[in-house]
C-alpha cells in the first residue's frame, strides 16, 4: 500500500489529538501539570504541526499536477 501525504497527515493529526486527550486526563488525575504532561503536549504539538504540513503538501502537490 502506497502512503500519500494526505493519509499520513491525517494519521499524525489523530495521534496529536490522542496525545492531547492523554495530557488532559493526566492533568485531571494528578491535579497538577507534571513533566509527563508537558512531554505529551510537546509531542501532540509536533504531531499536529506535521500533520497539517503534510495535508497542505498534499493539496499543493495535487494543484501543481497538470490537468488531464
Amino acid at each position: 500500500m502506497r502512503r500519500t501525504p494526505l493519509f499520513s497527515g491525517i494519521i499524525y493529526i489523530i495521534l496529536g489529538i490522542l496525545f492531547t486527550l492523554m495530557a488532559i486526563q493526566n492533568t485531571q488525575r494528578e491535579q497538577t501539570w507534571g513533566m509527563f504532561t508537558y512531554f505529551l503536549i510537546i509531542i501532540a504539538t509536533m504531531d499536529i504541526g506535521t500533520g497539517l504540513r503534510l495535508v497542505g503538501f498534499h493539496f499543493k502537490l495535487k494543484n501543481s499536477q497538470p490537468k488531464k
